[in-house]
């Protein structure tokens, strides 16, 4: 499967040729066989927006998972914020995305109070509950813990990590066939996670994908100055950088 929006398109085209309706953490039993669709925001919102338009127009809604402690992006940020509106405007849902690593390392107990931290100041940014979770890279005793949380659908939990039939795209790499599993519909329950980042127009492999990336800094990073220092153009032009 390339990582392209049109293949992404095939690929919700193929689902439902299969029979899977597209449903969420929380009314996924409302359908005999169904597939819950996840984005982790890892590095880029504006990647993450694309993903949530086209899928609109393909009539679907997925659960899109933000970092509170991202180097990449601040979604406190008036811009940042606008852009997890907008994903929320298109009938998407906004969860959580947790990386444990960002705290000391503690008991079970410990690692809930910080979950619970931040959905908590999601929720105030968003003006609204947040009821859904996902880790950042989970380490085997983050998984094998099977978490549970009151009033959160965490992604991870055995319900959606084993008895569905998890696909992913991590690192740009489906580890398996995800379109000869979704034609062989051995599984009634799938969760697919795919990463906004990887999908382009055209087709770019991995380091075209993260150069492009790490090259658009600069011109981010001019914008942002601009909005800080009164006639940026004085000290320097975009073009130069």
């Amino acid at each position: 499967m390339e990582f392209t929006y049109k293949a992404y398109e095939s690929l919700i085209a193929l689902l439902r040729e299969n029979g899977y309706a597209v449903r969420n953490y929380h009314n996924w039993e409302t359908a005999p066989r169904c597939v819950i669709l996840r984005h982790d925001i890892d590095f880029s919102l504006d990647s993450a927006v694309e993903l949530a338009a086209l899928e609109q127009r393909l009539g679907v809604s997925s659960t899109y998972f933000v970092l509170l402690t991202s180097d990449f992006y601040n979604p406190a940020s008036p811009g940042s914020l606008a852009k997890l509106r907008t994903i929320q405007s298109m009938g998407h849902e906004i969860g959580l995305h947790f990386d444990a690593k960002a705290y000391p390392e503690g008991t079970e107990q410990e690692l809930v109070e910080h979950i619970r931290k931040e959905i908590d100041i999601l929720s105030q940014l968003l003006d609204g509950p947040v009821s859904t979770m996902s880790m950042h890279r989970p380490s085997a005793t983050v998984l094998e813990s099977n978490l549970k949380i009151q009033g959160v659908e965490i992604s991870y939990e055995k319900t959606f990590f084993c008895d569905f039939k998890y696909l992913s795209d991590s690192r740009r790499h489906w580890r398996e066939p995800v379109l000869d599993i979704i034609r062989s519909q051995a599984y009634d329950h799938l969760h697919i996670l795919t990463h906004a980042f990887w999908y382009h127009q055209q087709e770019q492999d991995i380091a075209q994908s993260v150069t492009a990336f790490i090259c658009s800094a600069a011109g981010e990073r001019y914008l942002q100055m601009a909005d800080n220092i009164r006639s940026i153009g004085e000290i320097l032009q975009k073009s130069e950088v």
